[in-house]
């Protein structure tokens, strides 16, 4: 689902779980509402926020933990291909071509996974990559050591184009949403339930709707940054291309 359109449908639910609230209390006897019951009230709902801050608190680490584990991949990745670059480069000549193949391959992925028009979605998973990925493995294997440096620099070229690899393969394998439905939609229902019982206890005046009004929009707020850093290549919290643009601009010289 959509982070926008998660983040109003929990604020259409916790704000008018609050509305709702202030709507019920008219209906409920006022020996309902005695000291005791208020009592029993408010521990039963500062037990449902303990478990809501609870489960909140963890959705939003193991989403902040995917991105992170994301951005230190494509940052782990731009610090290899230029270390290959290098490598190559320390070969000789003979590595031109695959050199102009690293770099067009970059080039490639950068505008794909960051377009320049925000209309369209970050391509991550490639196909043309992989082609691109073995065509410069090959031309690593045809090159022809003359002695025993550049059979070094091939043999450390080879193994960093695979950890390349293993590190791509690591990235894709991370994609797709690390917060369960199940959790934030048990979380939402909580926070309604909460909201809920403040609006029943709540004065009806406009203070107390603007009050209840901001910390509902505070709650979609912190589950909209959740569900964006679920989404590491999309939206407004993204993983920064600065790292692989800085390789780029260093590959080929």
């Amino acid at each position: 689902m959509m982070p926008a359109k998660m983040t109003v449908i929990a604020f259409a639910c916790v704000f008018g779980g609050a509305l709702f609230g202030m709507f019920l209390r008219r209906f409920i006897p006022e020996r309902h509402l005695s000291d005791e019951s208020k009592d029993v009230i408010k521990l039963g709902m500062g037990l449902i926020a303990t478990m809501a801050a609870l489960v909140l608190g963890l959705v939003i680490t193991t989403a902040k933990g995917s991105y992170d584990t994301q951005d230190a991949a494509v940052k782990h990745t731009a610090a290899k291909l230029m270390l290959l670059d290098r490598v190559l480069a320390n070969y000789g000549p003979e590595t031109k071509q695959t050199r102009d193949l690293l770099r067009q391959t970059v080039a490639d992925r950068v505008a794909a996974i960051w377009p320049e028009d925000r209309s369209q979605h970050a391509r991550v998973d490639a196909r043309e990559a992989v082609s691109a990925v073995q065509e410069m493995t090959a031309g690593i294997l045809r090159l022809s050591p003359q002695n025993d440096v550049q059979r070094l620099l091939q043999q450390q070229a080879l193994k960093i184009g695979s950890e390349i690899a293993e590190t791509r393969w690591f990235v894709l394998g991370g994609l797709g949403s690390s917060v369960p439905f199940p959790f934030l939609a048990v979380v939402v229902f909580w926070l309604t339930i909460i909201f809920g019982s403040f609006g029943i206890f709540a004065p009806h005046n406009a203070t107390v709707v603007v009050v209840l009004l901001l910390c509902a929009l505070s709650v979609a707020g912190s589950i909209f940054l959740t569900l964006e850093m679920d989404q590491p290549y999309e939206g407004l919290i993204k993983i920064s291309s600065n790292p692989l643009r800085y390789a780029l601009s260093h590959l080929g010289q």
